[in-house]
């Protein structure tokens, strides 16, 4: 009987052909078989499965982020400074983060975080960036931050709360006759003045020099501690009004003394607000207060003008810190404002953390308006300047409003 051959590779293109695939796919299957899964893997649409914030259940906070390209990855934040260090007086800026075998990083705090509002970045290879798995943002003066809750009862009169019923916050745009532009504005209206017809008084409420006109409500969370203070009886319901703090710069505008600020205010966005919304458009129904930039507007525009703002409150910002002088010279340029102001029985509400590098003008402050007749209240807390702080004095401060 004859042997049959072999066919060899020569003969039959199809069969090498075939064998060569099989050479080039093994080694390759190998590989991805013993690499690991990027954290980027997903199908088209399906999100992210690893969480970038988790509380842990003994108070720390766990930060994660997938960058399987990044070299290196931090947290950074001023708001969780000293939790996440933000580098105030020279040493180490953020929280250095440790990348896994699948490209995700990640990072605990060394100490529990207590309940409260933070905004947080994430700095990869030098950039800062919003965390693309965030859903809440605030906006700074440029630029955007993450915004993160702890929760927890500290943090709880600052809340979104299931059981009370809630406000709305509106972004409004109206034309600024005073600086020739559209500007922004956010309002928040009470609980039931959609469906009403009551008029309810107004609080002109301003952020500071790092923020924008969303910050009050974004991270300052001014919409549910007046949810929470109107459905405890403590606070009367409101119209809150959060204008954009900062002017288009020009010569003789400065970011602290900026009369631009107050034309708009008192000339457009006041007769815009009482022309569109159900307000009781008086002084005695009328109120500002601010923080640090908007606590210097609320001390120029505010304090000075007992005409429109019948109560005022003034966080973390005084007069005197880059010049004494500044101080006397307040007191000169608005001797009559002042006179007028002491004539009314609200107090001026006047708040300052002991840690705030502020700290040293509230004195002068406070003395100042003591000398003209002006009538104090002062809270003086622990902390510096920051966004705990400042939550807690508006809370402080909107129970004593229109009583």
């Amino acid at each position: 009987m004859k042997r049959e051959e072999p066919m060899s590779l020569r003969q039959s293109p199809a069969l090498a052909a075939a064998l060569l695939a099989l050479v080039a796919v093994a080694p390759a299957a190998a590989q991805d078989e013993a690499a690991p899964r990027s954290c980027r893997d997903t199908a088209p649409f399906q999100p992210m499965t690893y969480r970038s914030v988790e509380p842990q259940d003994d108070g720390r906070v766990t930060f994660r982020l997938c960058a399987p390209d990044a070299s290196a990855v931090k947290v950074v934040s001023n708001d969780l400074d000293p939790w996440v260090p933000a580098g105030f007086t020279g040493g180490q800026r953020g929280l250095p983060m440790v990348r896994d075998a699948s490209g995700l990083w990640s990072v605990t705090t060394a100490l529990p975080v207590p309940a409260d509002t933070y905004r947080y970045n994430f700095e990869i290879d030098g950039a800062k960036v919003p965390d693309p798995m965030a859903f809440t943002f605030s906006r700074e003066r440029t630029g955007v931050n993450s915004v993160l809750e702890v929760p927890g009862e500290a943090g709880a009169f600052q809340t979104f709360r299931e059981n009370v019923p809630h406000g709305v916050v509106s972004r409004v745009e109206y034309v600024s006759s005073t600086l020739g532009t559209v500007r922004e504005a956010f309002v928040y209206t009470p609980p039931g003045y959609m469906n009403g017809s009551e008029s309810y008084p107004v609080l002109y409420l301003v952020h500071g020099a790092g923020d924008s006109a969303d910050s009050w409500t974004n991270v300052g969370h001014a919409n549910y501690i007046a949810d929470n203070l109107i459905a405890a009886g403590e606070a009367v319901p409101m119209i809150i009004v959060m204008p954009f703090g900062h002017t288009p710069p020009r010569t003789g505008a400065t970011m602290l003394a900026n009369p631009d600020f107050g034309s708009d205010l008192t000339e457009d966005l006041v007769p815009f607000v009482d022309a569109n919304f159900r307000t009781l458009p008086d002084a005695d129904h009328r109120a500002m207060a601010g923080l640090s930039m908007g606590g210097a507007h609320t001390l120029n525009f505010g304090v000075t003008r007992p005409d429109l703002f019948g109560e005022v409150g003034v966080f973390s910002m005084g007069l005197g810190f880059d010049d004494p002088r500044e101080v006397s010279a307040f007191a000169a340029r608005n001797a009559e404002a002042l006179a007028a102001r002491a004539a009314m029985a609200e107090p001026v509400y006047y708040a300052m953390g002991t840690d705030d590098f502020l700290y040293a003008s509230a004195a002068p402050t406070l003395a100042m308006l003591a000398e003209a007749g002006v009538a104090t209240h002062y809270n003086e807390s622990d902390g510096g300047h920051t966004w705990i702080n400042w939550r807690r004095y508006l809370a402080d401060f909107l129970p004593r409003l229109f009583d």
